[in-house]
Parts: C-alpha cells; sequence; structure tokens
C-alpha cells in the first residue's frame, strides 16, 4: 500500500469517527436518551448502556481526531477496533440488522490501516519519529 492509499484510507476512518462524536456533543443528553431506550428491550443493563452513551461521542471525537492527525495512530486504530466491536455486540443485542454492514466496514478499514501501519507517511507520528 502506497502512502497516499494509507492517507486516504485514515482520513475516511478518521472523519468518520470525529464526524460521530462531533454532532453528538450538542444534543449528548438526547442521544443518550435515544440510545438508553434503544436498549431497553435488550439483555444489556441500563447501568451499562448509560455510561456507555456518554463516553462514545469522545470516544469516537478523540479518535477521529489522532486518525485525521495521524498522531498515536497505531493506538487510535486499536482503539477505534475495540469500539467498533462493542458498537457491533451492542447491535446484535438489539437485533438492527442494518447497522451492521457499516460497522463491519470500519472494522475491515481499521485492520487494513494496522496492518499496513509501515505506509503511514504523512502523520504527525512520522514527524515526531525522525
Amino acid at each position: 500500500m502506497n502512502t497516499i492509499s494509507f492517507l486516504l484510507l485514515r482520513l475516511t476512518i478518521g472523519i468518520s469517527f470525529f464526524g460521530h462524536g462531533l454532532v453528538r456533543f450538542p444534543k449528548l443528553q438526547a442521544f443518550s436518551n435515544w440510545m438508553v431506550g434503544s436498549f431497553k428491550q435488550s439483555m444489556l443493563p441500563t447501568s451499562l448502556v448509560m455510561p456507555f452513551s456518554y463516553i462514545l461521542p469522545f470516544a469516537e471525537f478523540t479518535i477521529g481526531f489522532l486518525l485525521i492527525t495521524g498522531l498515536l495512530t497505531k493506538y487510535a486504530l486499536l482503539a477505534g477496533g475495540i469500539v467498533m466491536l462493542l458498537l457491533l455486540f451492542g447491535t446484535t443485542m438489539i437485533e438492527s440488522w442494518e447497522a451492521i454492514p457499516s460497522q463491519i466496514i470500519h472494522v475491515v478499514l481499521l485492520a487494513v490501516l494496522l496492518h499496513f501501519l509501515n505506509a503511514n507517511s504523512f502523520a504527525l507520528d512520522h514527524s515526531f519519529n525522525k
């Protein structure tokens, strides 16, 4: 994978994470209420869903920012993978099957980027390692 391809994929997934987090900040309470409501009939207790619903936008925003800038890229990709796996598990718990393909695409992109991490030239990580 060349460095331009890596940059394009890193920015794509970074913008997705960043945007998901950013748009939820102004409506954090409403987002949390929606998420808790979505999980009412699931096996997951509200005591787990509610804190996750408040942490998720901050995690998405931070992961997205790190990926866009290319700072701590390896750790941002790993964190993004963990977040996506948690979301994938939650999605199965509420049987929201239509959301799964998008989540799997995110995981695949994160895994590809991790695999080709040595192509991460246009990044703050690269600048700091000189």
